[in-house]
């Protein structure tokens, strides 16, 4: 009898680490074998954006972190990941000030938000983005798009990602419509 439990049990058990395993399979890696039939993240570089216009996406940026209770470094580059504008809110965290351009510059130059080598890394296990120089692999950097041509990118750093990424949202909305 006492053998009989000992093997439902030893059963069971094995039962339950075999799905558990099945159940966190990561997804399959994409293939990078693939040739795509168009260029990504093809946007063309237009002019830069001036001084006016990233102060103005800065300010909504800001406003949108002030609403909720944020302290954000928002920074505005042009095209080639030049800086243009900056603000260090009240309070915001020393490190990020770097970040903030960094995310805005990564953006700029690689024509793409910066949650795309987040998503990279985290989802779908491609670390040889981290690699890649000038990549920062977190969200909160947003290229800036005039007239279908990229004229910049903004950055912001100082909370979460999702917060960094939901400052730049509301800042890049004063360009990209």
């Amino acid at each position: 009898m006492r053998t009989r439990i000992v093997t439902a049990a030893t059963f069971a058990a094995a039962i339950l680490v075999t799905g558990a395993a099945n159940a966190q399979q990561p997804p399959a890696p994409p293939n990078l074998d693939a040739i795509p039939d168009k260029m990504p993240w093809a946007t063309p570089y237009g002019p830069s954006i001036n001084a006016e216009r990233a102060q103005a996406a800065i300010a909504a940026a800001a406003a949108e972190a002030t609403k909720r209770g944020w302290a954000l470094n928002i920074a505005v580059v042009g095209p080639g990941g030049g800086l243009v504008a900056f603000l260090r809110m009240d309070n915001a965290q020393l490190a990020s000030i770097a970040i903030a351009e960094h995310k805005a510059r990564t953006s700029a130059r690689f024509r793409r938000p910066t949650k795309v080598f987040e998503d990279a890394v985290q989802k779908a296990g491609l670390n040889y983005i981290l690699t890649l120089d000038d990549v920062i692999a977190s969200r909160g950097g947003i290229p800036l798009i005039e007239n279908d041509k990229l004229i910049g990118a903004i950055g912001c750093s100082g909370g979460t990602g999702s917060q960094d990424e939901a400052g730049c949202t509301a800042g890049a909305a004063t360009i990209n419509k």
